[in-house]
């Protein structure tokens, strides 16, 4: 088994990324697959064209891509991506798109065929706080993952795809009052556990995962 394992570089005025400082350190074999690594830029449209090539010439089984949730206290498998681009701040390149559709010939939403909810159990397991997220929000993480899953769609009906979103790392909070973080090592753990979850489950455990809001 091969998977592609994406990580953004660093954006709205930060120097690091903890999805790019945990996804260097996953370990480059876990369960017999194969883990390749691609580091993809904060910039809507390049960010698909990049993890687009990767899939066509990797070929992977799973493409998984990793995004900063600054915020949130879990790690969170994205159940959905949606069909806009709001852009809350500019992109790495300036580019701000609001409320425009990401592909015109896409469906309103694509849904993770990833196990979400056995990722989570598998997170939870190794020690790590996570959950299931209903929204990937409407900048480049939500963008890139709708962009994998269409031609996923289109393209590698055999493939699973998804998104994790991660949390500050301690070094970003140093001067962000009462704002949650983990370690770089417990965001590597729980990588590494969603995708062994990935590898053992070819579908999802149903179990409750939902949220009230």
């Amino acid at each position: 088994m091969k998977i592609l394992l994406t990580a953004f570089d660093p954006f709205g005025g930060d120097r690091i990324n903890p999805a790019q400082e945990a996804v260097r350190k996953v370990r480059d074999t876990i369960g017999g697959a194969q883990i390749i690594k691609v580091d993809v830029p904060v910039v809507f449209h390049k960010s698909i064209d990049t993890v687009y090539a990767a899939m066509k010439a990797a070929q992977p089984d799973v493409t998984l891509c990793i995004g900063q949730a600054g915020g949130r206290f879990e790690i969170t498998p994205e159940r959905v991506a949606v069909n806009v681009d709001d852009g809350r701040i500019p992109d790495n390149e300036g580019n701000q798109p609001v409320d425009v559709p990401i592909f015109a010939d896409g469906a309103p939403a694509y849904f993770s065929n990833l196990p979400i909810k056995a990722m989570v159990q598998k997170i939870r397991t190794a020690g790590v706080p996570a959950s299931v997220s209903n929204t990937a929000g409407t900048y480049v993480c939500n963008h890139l993952m709708y962009g994998v899953l269409y031609h996923i769609d289109r393209e590698f009906p055999k493939m699973r795809g998804g998104f994790i979103h991660v949390p500050f790392i301690h070094e970003q909070v140093l001067t962000r009052a009462n704002t949650p973080s983990l370690s770089t090592d417990d965001i590597v753990k729980a990588l590494e556990a969603a995708i062994e979850a990935i590898i053992e489950n070819d579908e999802d455990l149903i179990i409750a995962g939902g949220k009230d809001h």
